[in-house]
């Protein structure tokens, strides 16, 4: 090859590597994830008083598979009246109930759930079961006698807000003093919604929904992903899992990124990446629990 036609060659891969460069750098927003990560440490002090602090947290439990259950887990949420964890699969769709220390202690059968990937605890006895593909909320009734739900008879709410197939309402959580329910978009646009009048909890009242979003909150998320929600009621945060980022963002009252737990190895105690984070879920004692595909079991505490 000619002195020539190597420079313009490597000319040509220089070029080619800066733009694959920063294409990756927009994708994973690294720029905004640097700067927020600075901030994070240089405002340690200030953000541990007013925060949940999730660098505090190590994983006391980890990996540890949930015998009874072989695939497809996802979602979580903490039952403070049953003291136990419920979780879905969306394979076989099934309601979990799991012990805090991920024993598998019941499983309820769902028909007519298309594509179950989230569920949120909101009062005894009453949770809500996201519809991925479908963009369905129904509000299920579970008791100690219940071995079967059936989606045809339950309160539903379909919003059909941008679908794109598998890319869904994938997140939900609870704000039970301000009755708002927060739901996740995975991504495509990535979003939090915020739902007011469902589920419905006093048939006697007006039924009236009220759908609200930021967008430009959301666009300041440095995930490329979000996989689950978790509602803090003593804070008024709001935890973001992502899976394909590896991370838990804890959100302040206005959406604002204040810290992060990194589900890498090496990062909080864990020897190996969390495959694939699909739920957390946090008790009364600040406990964090996560759960990943195919069927793992974590816990953090600070």
């Amino acid at each position: 090859m000619h002195v020539a036609s190597r420079s313009v060659a490597f000319s040509l891969l220089a070029a080619l590597l800066v733009t694959l460069s920063a294409i990756t750098a927009w994708h994973f927003q690294l720029p905004e994830r640097a700067w927020f990560e600075f901030q994070q440490w240089h405002y340690a002090d200030q953000r541990r008083e007013r925060s949940l602090w999730l660098p505090d947290y190590r994983a006391v439990v980890q990996a540890q598979v949930i015998e009874g259950v072989e695939d497809d887990l996802s979602a979580l949420t903490y039952d403070p009246d049953r003291n136990s964890l419920i979780a879905v699969t969306n394979g076989d769709p099934r309601l979990l109930e799991l012990s805090l220390d991920g024993r598998l202690l019941r499983s309820v059968r769902l028909e007519g759930f298309g594509d179950p990937e989230a569920i949120e605890y909101v009062s005894r006895g009453v949770y809500v079961i996201s519809d991925e593909r479908e963009q369905r909320l129904l509000q299920v009734e579970v008791d100690e006698h219940t071995s079967v739900i059936d989606a045809s008879g339950v309160r539903q709410l379909s919003l059909g807000i941008g679908r794109n197939g598998n890319k869904g309402f994938e997140g939900l959580a609870y704000d039970a003093s301000g009755r708002r329910l927060f739901v996740a978009k995975e991504r495509d646009p990535l979003r939090i919604y915020e739902i007011q009048g469902f589920p419905h909890a006093d048939p006697n009242e007006p039924y009236a929904v009220h759908v609200q979003d930021d967008p430009r909150r959301d666009a300041g998320l440095f995930v490329r992903d979000l996989s689950s929600l978790q509602y803090d009621e003593a804070s008024g945060h709001l935890l973001a899992l992502s899976d394909e980022s590896r991370l838990v963002v804890e959100l302040d009252l206005v959406g604002r990124p204040l810290s992060s737990l990194r589900l890498t190895a090496g990062q909080h105690g864990l020897e190996a990446d969390v495959p694939q984070a699909e739920g957390i879920a946090m008790s009364a004692d600040g406990t964090l629990y996560l759960v990943s595909e195919p069927n793992l079991f974590y816990v953090f505490r600070k």
